[in-house]
């Protein structure tokens, strides 16, 4: 918007004169902006008002045992899945629903049919491919067949007699196969390497749905932007592969020494004790065939424990090494790195294990101690995949884009394996917490050597509140998919950056942010129980900020409207007026220069705008100022920054 002409003409006549922008017309409202009655639900015995879980807070559990064999010449997966359920809800369960995510790459699968002729993530890049499920029998642990129902991505069981209440179990049998997509979604797929095809194998097995206190049984598709809302349970995991294949998975292995030659044995127990990366086997080691067992096919054995998924990767083509973490209180975990030759050298994927390692210790020492025995990053054609304890990253991505990528999966082990929000509802929960640790993890990596500020936000605000985006708080399937970046990573991201260094101060943000981490850790949290924790834990009423940033898509725009001395005199203080032109509130920064150099500064809190348009405040300078400038480290996202300084003429 224009600058209207200063009415002074040089600094010294300001000492004669008002000056001042036009009045300019506002859209604020602050009976909107800092309405009362945000909170939709009083808390309850099951979520609490200040954010926490309540006392009778309850989640169901399920355990499985899979035994899965991968076929790498029809590039199939036959396994047979155990699924032993516990309802601990107070509601008797007539039903149990699974997730059947294969199912969405299936030629009737809904994803598939919404998927846009425009190149998209999700999806298949093969036209042709016709994947999904083939179930073969669903019994119960006695093997007596169930009544069961499929539907595109949802599997119902229907129960001959109604689950009981408060810690009443059944189980299931299922015998399943399906053909592995070459790109999954950006999920799962199959990479072609020199020395053999990467499989990396995700969503496929069987799944139970969640059932909750919000909505009972969530069952909402799987169409691709939205991604998981899983129980938490223990895995016990025996792939079968071809001998010349290296399995890794998410958990510990139970038996190396069957799997492994007696030296990468020796390697193997080696990285254990190691912090520098250990290479268990070598890229020249790939090419011989005494690298492996001398076998057909080999069965790896695998556990882990209160999870909420598990993935895999399996390849003749790995290189493969590992190092010691070093967890809070002694406690140890292994970071591993599983990748082809074509992803070796040139500051490339030789540094995963390093990059893993550092991501895995930060996150421990700073937010919430990791739980589980390795963290395995795998190269594939997945772009960047998070489940528990392992990644799947892209297979070309080195130096700074290699740490980025490791280092934001593996961020999703706290968001959303530890702390697990619905991502298929509020993927922001997800995506946009791991992208705010994720700054903070670059900064201190290695003295930060990848880490550098891109633009301001100024610059990004644009962007960040273009009036043709939709608000944050929207399920991932109702974005644009274009908007998707934006509005589940960065824009989140950014609020919760506002929030920690220009809001509320890092001292107490990082208390309460901790505090919502270990108060949730394992459990579901809702926005709600987010919104709640943040403001019982850092003492503010925060419900402006949530309305404006997350609920709506509100703009800032911060103005100065004018400029002038206390009885016209320099050397009384200067007064200035501020106005706030668009729907979002935010504190108020100024800096004023004087003739001779000085600069003063002052901070004002958001609550100037609970009750005005625009705000008058005194400035302690006592000599002409030459320039009051809004927002001089320009950290906030106001969208026409060109009113956001005054100088004098």
């Amino acid at each position: 918007m224009k600058r209207l002409p200063l009415l002074s003409i040089s600094i010294l006549s300001l000492s004669l004169s008002t000056s001042s922008f036009a009045q300019q017309k506002s859209n604020y409202s602050y009976t909107e902006a800092f309405a009362p009655l945000f909170f939709n639900n009083n808390g309850d015995e099951f979520r609490s008002a200040s954010g926490k879980p309540g006392p009778a807070y309850w989640q169901n559990n399920a355990d499985y045992k899979i035994t899965a064999t991968l076929d790498d010449q029809k590039n199939t997966i036959a396994g047979n899945v155990e699924i032993n359920y516990s309802n601990n809800s107070p509601d008797q369960l007539d039903y149990v629903w699974l997730q059947l995510d294969q199912n969405m790459f299936s030629k009737e699968g809904r994803g598939q049919a919404i998927s846009p002729l425009t190149k998209s993530r999700y999806g298949d890049a093969n036209a042709s491919f016709d994947g999904g499920y083939t179930i073969s029998s669903v019994t119960d642990l006695t093997g007596k067949p169930v009544d069961y129902i499929i539907t595109d991505t949802r599997m119902q069981i229907r129960l001959t007699q109604a689950l009981a209440a408060k810690g009443g179990k059944t189980g299931f049998k299922i015998q399943y196969s399906y053909t592995i997509p070459e790109y999954g979604a950006d999920r799962t797929g199959i990479l072609k390497a020199a020395k053999g095809n990467v499989f990396a194998i995700a969503q496929w097995f069987p799944r139970v749905c969640v059932y909750d206190n919000i909505r009972g049984w969530n069952t909402i598709p799987y169409t691709g932007p939205g991604e998981f809302y899983r129980e938490f349970g223990n895995y016990q995991v025996q792939i079968t592969a071809p001998a010349n294949h290296i399995v890794v998975l998410g958990g510990e292995l139970q038996n190396p020494q069957e799997v492994f030659t007696a030296e990468q044995f020796k390697r193997y127990e080696n990285a254990k004790n190691s912090d520098q990366t250990v290479i268990i086997r070598s890229a020249q080691e790939v090419a011989q065939a005494n690298s492996r067992p001398n076998k057909k096919s080999l069965t790896w054995k695998y556990i882990l424990n209160n999870a909420q998924d598990i993935a895999w990767a399996s390849s003749s083509s790995f290189i493969l090494d590992a190092a010691r973490i070093n967890l809070v209180n002694g406690k140890k975990s292994l970071a591993i790195s599983a990748y082809p030759e074509e992803s070796n050298g040139n500051n490339a994927w030789e540094r995963s294990t390093e990059y893993t390692k550092a991501a895995i210790e930060h996150y421990s020492n700073k937010w919430f101690d990791y739980p589980y025995p390795v963290a395995v990053n795998v190269a594939s054609n997945v772009g960047g995949m998070e489940y528990p304890a392992l990644s799947f990253c892209g297979n070309k991505a080195r130096a700074g884009s290699l740490w980025g990528v490791t280092n934001h999966e593996f961020g999703h082990n706290w968001f959303p394996m530890i702390v697990s929000s619905n991502e298929r509802e509020f993927g922001w929960m997800d995506e946009g917490f791991n992208s705010f640790i994720n700054e903070i993890a670059t900064e201190s990596f290695n003295n930060g050597e990848y880490f550098k500020q891109v633009g301001d936000p100024n610059s990004q605000a644009v962007r960040f509140t273009d009036p043709r985006l939709e608000a944050i708080m929207n399920t991932p399937q109702s974005m644009d998919e274009r908007n998707i970046g934006i509005l589940l990573y960065y824009k989140p991201a950014y609020g919760l950056k506002l929030l920690r260094n220009e809001i509320i101060g890092a001292e107490r943000f990082d208390y309460a942010f901790k505090k919502y981490i270990s108060d949730w850790a394992y459990k579901h949290p809702t926005p709600e129980d987010f919104f709640r924790s943040m403001e019982n834990g850092t003492g503010e009423n925060l419900n402006w900020f949530w309305r404006g940033w997350f609920l709506n898509n509100w703009r800032l725009d911060q103005a100065i409207n004018k400029v002038t001395y206390i009885k016209n005199d320099p050397k009384l203080g200067s007064v200035i007026t501020v106005q706030n032109l668009e729907k979002l509130p935010m504190p108020v920064v100024v800096e004023a220069t004087t003739v001779s150099g000085k600069k003063i500064r002052k901070k004002l809190p958001v609550e100037i705008w609970e009750r005005n348009q625009s705000f008058d405040f005194k400035i302690d300078s006592k000599e002409p100022l030459i320039s009051v400038q809004l927002d001089p480290d320009k950290v906030f996202p106001d969208h026409v920054p060109e009113n956001n300084i005054w100088t004098a003429k």
